[in-house]
C-alpha cells in the first residue's frame, strides 16, 4: 500500500502557483517536462503555501484562546523559539531563534501560544525588523501586559547563498514596551536569555 500524505490546500491557488512555477523552470532553462521535474511545480505550489500560512492565521485570536486571570506580576519568558522564515526582498529563507518575555497584569496565556505567535508572523513574507514588532504588538494588545520584550537572533540565505556571501552573520533585532523600556528590566531580561544553561 502507498503512503499519502493528506493535507489540504486551496486547489485554485495550487493550480496558479503551479503554472507560474512551470514558466519558472523554463525561464531558467530547465525543462519542465522531464522526469525529475514533473511533480516540482506543484510541490513548490505546496511548499510556498505552507510558508506563508500566517496570512491565514490571527495572533491575537490565538493567545485569547487561553488567556487565564492570574494575579502575578513577575517576568514570564519563552526563549529559543525557533523560526523560519522568508525575507521579501528575495524570498530565501531566515531562520534562528526569538526569545519573549511579557510582565503579567491580571492576565496570563498559555506558553505554547506565545510559540505560535511567532509562526503567526515568520510563516508570511517577512523582514526580521517588521516581524520583531509585530510579535510585540500582537501580545500587547491581547494581554495588556505591563511590558512586553522580544529578541530575534537569525541567519539569513539572501546574505549567505548570494550577495555579500557571508557565512557567520547573525541579525539581532528588538523591541521593548512598557517596563522593558526601563534599563533593570530589560538588563535582567536580557541577561536571562544570554544563559544558555537555564
Amino acid at each position: 500500500m502507498l503512503y499519502k500524505k493528506k493535507t489540504t490546500y486551496d486547489e485554485t491557488a495550487i493550480n496558479a502557483l503551479k503554472e507560474n512555477y512551470e514558466n519558472v523552470l523554463s525561464a531558467i532553462g530547465e525543462d519542465p517536462s522531464r522526469e525529475g521535474l514533473l511533480k516540482t511545480p506543484e510541490r513548490m505550489a505546496k511548499a510556498l503555501l505552507y510558508n506563508t500560512q500566517g496570512y491565514q492565521m490571527n495572533a491575537v485570536e490565538i493567545l485569547n484562546s487561553a488567556k487565564f486571570h492570574e494575579n502575578i506580576s513577575e517576568i514570564v519568558m519563552v526563549k529559543d523559539i525557533e523560526l523560519y522564515s522568508m525575507c521579501e526582498h528575495h524570498m530565501l529563507p531566515f531562520f534562528g531563534k526569538a526569545h519573549i518575555a511579557y510582565i503579567p497584569n491580571g492576565y496570563i496565556t498559555g506558553l505554547s501560544k506565545i510559540a505560535r505567535v511567532v509562526d503567526v508572523f515568520s510563516r508570511r513574507l517577512q523582514v526580521q525588523e517588521r516581524l520583531t514588532t509585530q510579535i510585540l504588538d500582537a501580545i500587547q494588545e491581547a494581554l495588556n501586559p505591563l511590558g512586553v520584550a522580544v529578541v530575534i537572533e537569525a541567519k539569513h540565505l539572501c546574505m549567505m547563498m548570494r550577495g555579500v556571501q557571508k557565512q557567520n552573520s547573525i541579525t539581532t533585532t528588538s523591541a521593548f514596551s512598557g517596563e522593558f523600556e526601563k534599563h533593570p528590566t530589560r538588563d535582567e531580561f536580557l541577561k536571562l536569555i544570554s544563559n544558555r544553561n537555564g
